[in-house]
């Protein structure tokens, strides 16, 4: 057997009180293609900064061939110091390198390389990372989540483009169908270390549900050997007249055997707090149609969607998926057509940038909304450290600014807010970015088990597959047709996936072409005003929306008619007016934010 070009050997880390890694080792050789997995919050990816050389551990060895280079694709892209994106893929190569490799690489995952990396959005900023770590065709590569923020044809692209590397890999990711396609091994982190399975990620969850059924076996004998030791300490004769200190002292190191056993995993408790059953039509759209400029988003969609049913919707990015979901629920009106909402409907929405979340509050006060420790769940006061335990927060983080969490903690944190409102409508979009398997698994049976309907947008195939009744897919130029079943279904009848959506100007020529050809002219710019408009933006709109928050908070008040009739008066009449504006500066806002990814970035 070939020596492995990294091995790590008893790694260590201490991060506060408890031990984060304990004796957790990974082997990678040649060509090998390996899946890391572990809940959110195990390691994995201080595991994998270990594995680049960029964390040092309190304890262990990290072997690297010499000769071997590695590239290491963080979860947060840092690309602060380089002009162009170009300029940053180009910083990650090394001597012999082929150059046009980056700008190839760019190309292929949608971007220029002249675009300014502090203009990027998060998608554009994962692509451009993916870029430096794929251009120099390293012999081994660490990929921390490479499918985060990308749309479906950057994920299938990618899929067959580490398929075809003879790259060594380690892959962190929640996409079930990537990790399924690319794995040959697993290497489970759990509980501080770390257990190796030789075949790949479709035969992990057998392999592990029967490890952990062997070890809640073992918890058992463990159990029942305390409890007959504990009995003869009581009740056997020779332990009446003197103890038999030898005895004793195997029952303490069975207690304490017992006390750092493995205890059974905590579990995220996903339920979602129900309100009353809306009435069978849910939302019916006639001959809806919405453009921004010249973008042409929605084209005469006529749909109905009834109680119960679970709708997803899939494009690429740019595509108008976020701005369908609003036409759908009311929250944008149509240039032309119209959109009737059914009866009694309750929605709780989930919203890609999570802006229902302040980064500068604690965990507590976001689930509290600031009143005391009782969250209202369902209706119900419930104390907020119970809840958060449902959600794996420990209490220690009550106190935690939102800002300081993980991406998975933000994810659930976000999730925890919305499910404790009553609902009959969850709109969800992309509730799946930075959630463990397991949490995925539970989301997915809680909305499968949800009486209510669900509006999805998701990049997750196996999301969709697993949980969806049919989905509606973009077709170009503001057609969307609805396809019954889920995504593998949806493949199935229209006989591709979803394509990417056609550049805005004609592309720069790729590696292989001659260096000193003429790049075409780019298509216009965003001018001074536009570019102002949208970084200006999101501060009005948080502004407004706070504005908004402090008038329903006044107004919500019954004494406040009987108490203080002009500032009654005054919340009543600003409200509409400031609902009105917010609805227009985001519709400003997403026309120009359209504009921007039509031009490339």
């Amino acid at each position: 057997m070939a020596p492995p070009l990294l091995l790590l050997q008893d790694i260590a880390l201490t991060l506060g009180d408890a031990p984060l890694l304990d004796g957790a080792e990974l082997s990678v050789s040649e060509g090998e293609r390996l899946c890391l997995v572990g809940r959110n919050g195990s390691g994995k990816s201080t595991l994998l900064r270990i594995a680049a050389g960029l964390t040092e551990p309190d304890r262990g060895s990290r072997f690297l061939q010499p000769g071997t280079t590695i590239r290491y694709l963080p979860q947060e892209p840092d690309l602060a110091g380089h002009a162009t994106t170009l300029a940053y893929v180009e910083a990650g190569l090394g001597p012999g390198d082929d150059r046009h490799r980056a700008r190839y690489f760019l190309e292929q995952l949608g971007l220029g390389g002249e675009e300014a990396p502090e203009r990027l959005s998060g998608g554009e900023t994962r692509r451009a990372a993916l870029a430096r770590a794929l251009a120099p065709a390293p012999d081994i590569l660490l990929l921390d989540e490479p499918t985060n923020h990308l749309d479906l044809p950057a994920i299938e692209w990618l899929e067959a483009e580490l398929a075809g590397l003879r790259s060594a890999l380690v892959v962190i990711s929640h996409d079930r169908r990537l990790l399924q396609r690319l794995s040959r091994a697993t290497a489970w982190l759990d509980w501080a270390t770390t257990r190796r399975l030789d075949q790949g990620f479709a035969a992990f969850e057998a392999w592990r549900d029967e490890a952990l059924a062997q070890e809640e076996l073992d918890r058992h004998k463990l159990d029942r050997r305390i409890f007959r030791e504990e009995d003869w300490l009581r009740y056997g004769v020779t332990a009446r007249r003197k103890r038999n200190q030898g005895r004793l002292a195997r029952l303490q190191d069975l207690r304490r055997e017992r006390r750092e056993h493995r205890r059974g995993a905590g579990q995220v408790r996903l339920a979602a707090a129900e309100g009353e059953s809306s009435g069978t039509l849910v939302i019916e759209a006639k001959a809806v149609a919405k453009t921004f400029g010249e973008a042409k988003i929605v084209a005469d969609l006529s749909i109905r969607i009834l109680r119960g049913d679970r709708l997803g919707i899939i494009g690429p990015n740019g595509a108008g998926k976020t701005t369908l979901l609003n036409l759908l629920t009311g929250a944008l009106a149509p240039d032309t057509g119209t959109v009737r909402l059914g009866a009694n409907l309750a929605p709780a929405t989930l919203d890609q940038q999570r802006r229902n979340l302040d980064p500068s509050r604690s965990l507590a006060d976001t689930l509290t909304d600031g009143r005391g420790d009782t969250v209202i769940v369902d209706g119900k006061p419930r104390h907020v450290m119970s809840y958060m335990r449902d959600f794996l927060f420990k209490p220690e983080q009550a106190k935690t600014p939102v800002g300081t969490l993980s991406g998975g903690e933000r994810g659930r944190l976000a999730l925890a807010c919305v499910l404790a409102r009553p609902s009959n409508l969850l709109v969800l979009d992309e509730p799946t970015n930075d959630l463990d398997l397991e949490t995925l698994d539970l989301l997915q049976e809680m909305l499968a088990d949800y009486a209510g309907t669900v509006l999805l947008v998701s990049h997750d195939r196996d999301f969709l597959d697993r949980l969806v009744t049919s989905v509606i897919a973009w077709e170009g130029s503001g057609r969307w047709i609805e396809y019954a079943g889920g995504y593998t279904d949806m493949v199935a009848q229209r006989r591709h996936g979803v394509e990417a959506k056609p550049a805005a100007k004609a592309g720069k020529p790729i590696a292989g072409k001659p260096a000193g050809a003429a790049p075409p002219s780019r298509a216009r710019r965003l001018s001074f005003k536009e570019g102002h408009a949208l970084k200006t933006l999101p501060g009005r709109i948080e502004a407004l929306q706070a504005e908004i928050a402090t008038l329903q908070g006044k107004l919500a008040d019954p004494d406040l008619f009987a108490r203080n009739r002009p500032a009654f008066d005054a919340a009543t009449g600003r409200l509409p007016a400031t609902q009105a504006e917010l609805a227009a500066l985001e519709e400003e806002w997403l026309a120009l934010e359209l504009l921007r990814e039509e031009l490339g970035g």
